[in-house]
């Protein structure tokens, strides 16, 4: 579905889901089918927010590490040189 884009086959996957023994899996395709259009539009369309949520993860991450610690300059700093690092080492 993610390579050639195209949702179609997701209700009967969700199915296969759904009526599959592992209560995960159950329970996973109950919670895609409550936001189904969303995820429809996740597989169909060519945008995504990766780069965004890299870096949400990386100032979560240093403000665990630093854990309040830290003023606003210290944080901004190790932020954007995570964000250099990422750049050089993907």
């Amino acid at each position: 579905m993610l390579e050639n884009r195209d949702a179609t086959p997701l209700p009967a996957w969700l199915d296969q889901l759904a009526t599959s023994r592992l209560p995960a899996l159950a329970s996973l395709a109950k919670a895609i089918r409550e936001d189904q259009p969303a995820v429809e539009q996740g597989i169909t369309t060519p945008f995504n927010s990766g780069v965004n949520e890299g870096r949400i993860t990386d100032l979560k991450l240093q403000k665990r590490i630093t854990a309040g610690r830290a003023g606003v300059p210290l944080l901004r700093h190790r932020v954007i040189l995570t964000a250099l690092l990422r750049r050089r080492y993907p």
